[in-house]
């Protein structure tokens, strides 16, 4: 194994679940996440760490994706420490392993930076969603100060090979609207303390455009 594969394969998932499950990470989960209703897809599932965030008495079942595996150790320990039902599978969003309308609810949380074709990833999760279903979304993005996005556009390319293909400059509640659905965002701001260029967050729910 070189040192590429090494890191990716075991500092990357450490560092993910640190970085995304930090104190303000978290906070903003909280906004979004205990509004998941009925049959829940979540992508990018890996650390479990919405898991909690989840309320038993509204989510019928669970079912989650991601493409690392040391990642998806951490989710099935959380699901089994809680007793979860949920069917964890590894894989990638461009090609979501479930049924058209399978799901009332999705869920990607800082997910979307990392995914290799976006635009396929969140066509994917609107053919999973059960129309009148509900995307639920919190994503760190392009920032929309030209200063601090020259700095992502200088930052990204190092950026993206030490941290798992993550993207700076990746655009979010934008590209989702492009893809089918009508956003409803909750926020949408730097979060401090922190870089700037690594900061901007965008939250909110969407459903499928004409449904």
């Amino acid at each position: 194994m070189g040192l590429g594969e090494w890191w990716d394969e075991h500092a990357v998932p450490r560092l993910v679940r640190l970085g995304c499950g930090s104190e303000h990470i978290m906070d903003l989960r909280r906004q979004v996440v205990p509004q998941a209703r009925g049959r829940v897809f979540e992508l990018g599932c890996g650390g479990g760490l919405n898991q909690g965030l989840y309320d038993p008495a509204l989510v019928s079942g669970l079912a989650g994706l991601d493409p690392s595996g040391k990642l998806l150790d951490y989710a099935r320990a959380e699901a089994a420490a809680k007793g979860w039902q949920a069917d964890i599978r590894q894989g990638f969003g461009e090609e979501v392993p479930f049924a058209d309308a399978s799901f009332d609810t999705v869920v990607c949380t800082f997910t979307l930076c990392s995914v290799n074709d976006p635009a396929r990833v969140l066509s994917e999760l609107r053919r999973v969603l059960k129309p009148g279903g509900v995307f639920l979304y919190a994503e760190h993005g392009r920032a929309p100060d030209p200063e601090v996005l020259r700095w992502q556009e200088r930052i990204e390319p190092v950026w993206k090979r030490i941290m798992g293909n993550c993207h700076l400059t990746r655009p979010v509640t934008a590209a989702i609207g492009e893809a089918g659905f009508v956003t409803s965002p909750i926020a949408r701001q730097y979060m401090r303390p922190g870089p700037r260029w690594a900061g901007w967050m965008e939250w909110g729910t969407a459903v499928k455009a004409g449904e």
